[in-house]
């Protein structure tokens, strides 16, 4: 599975700066802190709600 990095994240949990990779699977964004191992993921329907049309967004996570 191929892990996508976003620079300049920082995990909600562990406060760690560059440790969150973005992979996907079966239809789903996940987001892993590769420090702490906090997850978030939400389904690929649920992401393009709220995405305006000029943004460029490879998925909107909340720390709920």
């Amino acid at each position: 599975m191929k892990k996508r990095f976003i620079a300049g994240a920082i995990c909600p949990k562990c406060k760690a700066m560059d440790t969150m990779a973005l992979t996907k699977e079966d239809g789903v964004e996940k987001v892993t802190c590769v420090s702490c191992g906090e997850q978030m993921s939400q389904p690929e329907e649920h992401i393009a709600k709220g995405v305006r049309a000029s943004e460029q967004v490879i998925g909107v996570f909340s720390p709920d």
